[in-house]
C-alpha cells in the first residue's frame, strides 16, 4: 500500500463519480440509522449506560494535536507491519465484531469479502451469526484472526481454538472484558438481544462439543440450543491461571482484549501471552472507564517494545490512528465504521470505508513528515490539557 492516499484521491477524482456511500463518518452513522430499524442500529451504535466511556473514547483524541515536520521527503510511503512474523499492509485490522447480519443478510460473510479484497486482517468474533468454518473458506488465503469469549464450559472454549487453528487463523485473541453482558440501556429498553433469534450463535450451533451438551441437534430443537447458549455464553469466573490451560490448546499466537490497567498489561507478560490489545470495548460494557486512548498511553509507557500492543475503540478517521501508533499502539482495530458501511451497501460499503481510512492515514502520515510507521513517535504529538 505505498503512497495508498495519493492513489485513492486519483482514482476518485479521476473518475468524476460521486461515493456511493459517505466519507464522513458522522453521516455514514447517520445513513445507517435511516436505514436500520431501531433494535439493531442502536445495537450497533449504542455503549454502556449514559454513554459516557464511548464519548470519552472520542474526546481523548482531541487532547492530542499533531505536530507536523517540514521537508522530510515523503514522495515513497510504506505503511506496512510485522506482527507475529507475518507482514501487513497496514496497521489496520477488522474488530472483531458479533451478529452482523443484523445490518446485512450476509453479515460476516459480506465484511470479510471486503477483507480478502484489501488484504486487511479479518478479526471472527465468537458471536458471529457464520462460523468461523465458513468465514474461513470466503477469506481463502486473505489474513485472518479468531476472537474467543471463553465459554464457562472451558471444552467449548478449547474446541474453538482448535477449529480456529484447524481452519487457517494466524492468532487467537481471547476477549476478557465480556464475561457478562454489560448494561446497555438501548437495549434494555428495546428489549432486544438478537442471539435470543438465533442470530450470532453460529460458532455454537456448528461446534462438535456444543452439540453434544444438546439431547437434539439444533436443527430438531433450535430453542432448547439458543437457551443452553444462554447459560454458557461467558465465563466470570475466569482467571489468570485459567490462561495455562487455553495457552495448551493451540501453538498460535494469543492476544488479551479489554485490557485498561497497566498492571493487568504487566500480567499478561508474566503470564506468556503474545500481545495485547488496549480496549474498552467501544464503551459497550463498563460506562465511566477510562478511555482507551488514555490507557494506552499509560500501558506504553511501560511496556512498548515488549510485546505487541493493539489498540480499538473511538478510531474514526485517519488522524485517530496516526496518534494511536504515535502513542505506542503496534497497529489498531476498526469497528464501527465498518459496520455502517457494511449497512448501507454490504461488501462494496466495507471496501470504501476501509479505504476511505487508510488513505486518510497515509495522506495525514505524509502531510505530517513521516514516510513509514516506525518514524510514529510520541514526540510528534502535543498533549493539551
Amino acid at each position: 500500500m505505498n503512497n495508498f492516499g495519493n492513489n485513492i484521491q486519483l482514482q476518485i477524482y479521476g473518475s468524476g463519480k460521486k461515493s456511493e456511500i459517505p466519507v464522513r463518518f458522522e453521516d455514514l452513522e447517520r445513513l445507517a440509522k435511516e436505514k436500520l430499524a431501531e433494535e439493531p442500529f442502536y445495537y450497533i451504535a449504542g455503549g454502556a449506560g449514559n454513554e459516557r466511556s464511548m464519548n470519552d473514547n472520542r474526546l481523548a483524541f482531541d487532547k492530542w494535536k499533531i505536530v507536523p515536520r517540514m521537508l522530510r521527503n515523503v514522495a515513497e510511503r510504506d505503511i506496512s507491519i510485522n506482527l507475529f512474523g507475518k507482514t501487513y499492509n497496514s496497521p489496520v485490522l477488522f474488530a472483531p465484531i458479533g451478529v452482523q447480519s443484523i445490518a446485512h443478510p450476509e453479515g460476516e460473510l459480506e465484511a470479510c469479502r471486503a477483507a480478502a479484497e484489501l488484504q486487511i486482517p479479518y478479526i471472527t468474533s465468537t458471536a458471529s451469526t457464520y462460523s468461523l468454518e465458513k468465514v474461513s473458506n470466503v477469506l481463502g488465503d486473505a489474513p485472518k484472526w479468531y476472537q474467543l469469549y471463553c465459554s464457562s464450559d472451558m471444552e467449548i472454549a478449547a474446541s474453538m481454538i482448535k477449529r480456529a487453528e484447524a481452519n487457517g487463523y494466524e492468532a487467537i485473541v481471547i476477549t476478557l472484558d465480556t464475561s457478562i453482558m454489560g448494561w446497555r440501556e438501548k437495549d434494555i429498553e428495546n428489549a432486544y438481544l438478537p442471539f435470543l433469534q438465533r442470530q450470532g450463535i453460529g460458532n455454537y450451533l456448528e461446534d462438535p462439543v456444543f452439540r453434544s451438551r444438546l439431547n437434539n441437534t439444533p436443527e430438531e430443537d433450535p430453542q432448547s440450543a439458543i437457551l443452553l447458549w444462554t447459560k454458557l455464553f461467558g465465563n466470570p469466573s475466569l482467571t489468570w491461571d485459567d490462561l495455562s490451560f487455553l495457552r495448551s490448546q493451540t501453538k498460535l499466537p494469543i492476544l488479551l482484549k479489554g485490557i485498561l490497567h497497566k498492571d493487568d498489561a504487566m500480567l499478561a507478560l508474566e503470564y506468556g501471552m503474545d500481545g495485547i490489545v488496549v480496549s474498552n470495548h467501544g464503551g459497550r460494557q463498563v460506562d465511566g472507564t477510562i478511555s482507551t486512548l488514555d490507557a494506552l498511553e499509560s500501558i506504553c509507557s511501560e511496556l512498548k517494545g515488549r510485546l505487541p500492543i493493539l489498540m480499538d475503540s473511538g478510531i474514526r478517521r485517519g488522524s485517530d490512528i496516526y496518534k494511536a501508533l504515535a502513542i505506542g499502539a503496534d497497529a489498531v482495530l476498526i469497528g464501527r465504521p465498518y459496520m455502517y458501511g457494511l449497512a448501507l451497501a454490504g461488501k462494496n460499503g466495507v471496501v470504501q470505508v476501509m479505504k476511505n481510512i487508510l488513505a486518510d492515514f497515509d495522506l495525514t502520515m505524509a502531510l505530517s513528515g513521516q514516510k513509514n510507521i516506525s518514524e510514529l513517535k510520541p514526540s510528534i504529538l502535543a498533549k493539551q490539557f
